[in-house]
């Protein structure tokens, strides 16, 4: 099975399909997602859509990014100013069908983002969205069980050494190129920072190989 992660989407429909098509997975691929599939991007209700596509054709995983735990307390609990000032205006927007003027989430939608995963992890590799600590071991950072470190951390981006068992593969801070390292892999370079020097590219990397597969773009 080859085991195949996508970086952050952002509400980029057109670049993702772009992304599948050059990746052309296959029924024995595991497509695992990173999160942030939604925000600030033209069509985060597509993305969704595509998503929920998917999984009928391909093993797919999908973890949380912290716009989808934004999008969750807006779900649960009305707490909209976080997410509104994260992007999550142009998610709802992407509800809004033409001639309509209520914004609804599809109940299905709404479930798809609470099965989200937090991590998922492999003999080789554990993913999650941000990252960890870098000073504490995978195991003693599941401990601590911290829903913000595995959503929001970046304090492992600036450290030489990493406690690690096994590579974490990670994406939310872009970058203008993916970072590969013996413990770190990362896969997020901006596709809906495309208007940014240096970013705008959808990211992918098939492991064990670490081939990496991107595409610019796609208005």
């Amino acid at each position: 099975m080859g085991l195949i992660a996508i970086g952050d989407i952002h509400g980029c429909a057109k670049s993702f399909e772009a992304l599948l098509e050059k990746i052309d997975p296959s029924s024995d691929d595991h497509l695992l997602f990173v999160g942030d599939y939604i925000d600030r991007g033209p069509d985060s209700k597509g993305v969704i859509d595509r998503l929920l596509e998917l999984r009928e054709e391909v093993e797919c995983t999908f973890l949380r990014g912290n716009h989808e735990s934004l999008m969750l307390g807006y779900l649960n609990d009305g707490a909209f100013n976080l997410w509104r000032v994260n992007g999550g205006v142009s998610t709802l927007q992407s509800y809004l069908g033409s001639g309509e003027s209520d914004i609804e989430i599809p109940d299905h939608h709404a479930e798809f983002v609470r099965e989200t995963k937090l991590y998922h992890e492999t003999e080789d590799y554990f993913f999650v969205h941000a990252g960890l600590k870098p000073h504490l071991t995978i195991e003693e950072n599941l401990e601590q069980n911290d829903e913000k470190v595995f959503m929001w951390e970046r304090e492992h981006l600036g450290s030489d050494e990493f406690a690690w068992e096994k590579t974490v593969v990670c994406g939310h801070t872009p970058r203008p190129e993916p970072i590969n390292r013996d413990k770190l892999i990362l896969i997020d370079t901006g596709c809906v920072y495309h208007m940014q020097p240096g970013m705008g590219r959808l990211t992918a990397v098939r492991l064990p190989e670490r081939e990496f597969i991107d595409v610019e773009y796609v208005d």
